[in-house]
Order: structure tokens, then C-alpha cells, then sequence
């Protein structure tokens, strides 16, 4: 293939056409190949990594609003690593576009690093070409089946994460939890507590705090909309 070709099948692969293809030329060029460092990847690298993070807070930060900073560097560590970025690459098949020096061809499989670093490298290049706006939108695309899987891995058992996230990425909308009643003296109060998303109101739930409550709301708002896949009494909840 031809770089010219391989312009035109990145162009394809990311759903963005340059105005300056030469930035596009310099996000795929290994250091390898280039006459001079600066003429290679290596810079654009360093602005998309920048971008993919701000991204990624931002997404994180609106997401889960009721997370707390440790959580979501937790996960944003997770969905921005080196790992992710190359099997992003590998996904999308820019990792097979990449221009590299005669000495860097035909060692096998690309290294992580040099992989992750073209995902980054192109973020880079669309930022400057079009904007944050189309970066952003580029990042998304690739990044939010990432950042659900992170989610679910992290907090598989907290069923309003994942029921947030639900929401606002399928419904439009952002669950409330509204309490319906309370039992027992105060050192030993149950409480009842439904979960409504854009008006509809899901099975209510009654729990030893409030906490607990909304968490079983959570999980059965999950099951009426065919989404959980979980045991529930791993958490030690009962329903009934």
C-alpha cells in the first residue's frame, strides 16, 4: 500500500477528512522513518494524549455524578492506559497504516507502545484540523464501549453506576431516587425507596439505610430494563 492509499484508508477508517492532509502524514509517521524527530509522530502524540484525557474527565465527570475523585481516576486510568488506546488502534486497523523505518518492518507484531501512540497521534491531528469539538466527537465513538467496560469491571456490584450511566447514554435522561417511607425507631430504621428515569417510576425497595435501599431500586430499575446480569445476593441484598 501506498502512503497516498493509506491516507485515503485512515481518512475512511476515522470518518474524518483532513483540510491538511499533511497532518494526517505526520500522525502516522514512526520516528523510524522520519529525517528528523520532529517530523515524526512523537509531538502530536504528546497533544492527544493531552486531549483524550480531557475527554475522558469530562465524559467520566458527567456520567457519574455521584462519584468521588479517587473512583474516577480509577477509571479514567483504566480507559485512557497505554492497553487500551493499542487495542483501539488494532480495532480500527491503524495500527497496519503506520509508516515505519526499514528497521522497525518485519519484527512481528507492533509494539504496545507504538500502537497506543498512533491513537493518539490522530486525536492529535484531528484536534488541531478541526478542533476540540471533532476530537471529542472522534474520542467518544471509540472510547465509550471502554468506558463501560471499566465501569462494570470496577463497579460491577454498584447497580446505580451502571444504572446512571444507562440511562443518560440510552434514555437521555438521569435516574432519581425518591423515598417513600421509613420504618422503626430511629437506631433501627428501614426505608423505602423507588428510582424514576424521565418520569417512570420503577419498583420501589425497602433497605436497612438509605444507601442500601437505593442500591436495591437501582438493581430492580436494572432488571426491568433487561439490563442487569448480576446475582443480586452476591451483594447480600434481599429483594423480596
Amino acid at each position: 500500500m501506498t502512503q497516498s492509499e493509506a491516507l485515503q484508508r485512515a481518512q475512511e477508517i476515522t470518518g474524518y477528512t483532513f483540510r491538511d492532509p499533511a497532518r494526517l502524514h505526520r500522525a502516522l509517521t514512526h520516528a523510524s522513518l522520519a529525517d528528523h524527530r520532529l517530523e515524526s509522530n512523537e509531538r502530536l502524540e504528546f497533544l492527544g494524549d493531552a486531549v483524550l484525557g480531557l475527554v475522558v474527565c469530562e465524559e467520566l465527570y458527567r456520567v457519574f455524578p455521584d462519584e468521588l475523585e479517587g473512583e474516577l481516576t480509577k477509571l479514567k486510568s483504566a480507559v485512557v492506559s497505554r492497553r487500551t488506546c493499542a487495542d483501539i488502534a488494532d480495532r480500527m486497523q491503524l495500527t497496519e497504516l503506520i509508516f515505519l523505518g526499514k528497521g522497525m518492518e518485519g519484527r512481528g507484531k507492533v509494539p504496545t507502545s507504538l500502537r497506543a501512540a498512533v491513537f493518539e497521534s490522530i486525536i492529535g491531528a484531528i484536534f488541531l484540523d478541526g478542533g476540540f469539538e471533532a476530537a471529542k466527537d472522534f474520542i467518544l465513538e471509540h472510547i465509550r464501549d471502554h468506558i463501560e467496560a471499566a465501569a462494570e469491571s470496577d463497579h460491577q456490584h454498584n447497580f446505580k453506576s451502571l444504572l446512571q450511566q444507562h440511562a443518560q447514554r440510552q434514555l437521555s435522561a438521569t435516574p432519581h431516587y425518591e423515598q417513600l417511607d421509613e420504618k422503626g425507631p430511629d437506631h433501627s430504621k428501614c426505608f423505602e425507596i423507588c428510582v424514576t428515569i424521565g418520569g417512570r417510576r420503577f419498583k420501589s425497595a425497602w433497605g436497612n439505610s438509605k444507601k442500601e435501599a437505593e442500591q436495591k431500586a437501582a438493581y430492580l430499575a436494572m432488571q426491568e430494563l433487561s439490563r442487569a446480569d448480576f446475582d443480586v445476593t452476591e451483594l447480600g441484598l434481599d429483594i423480596a
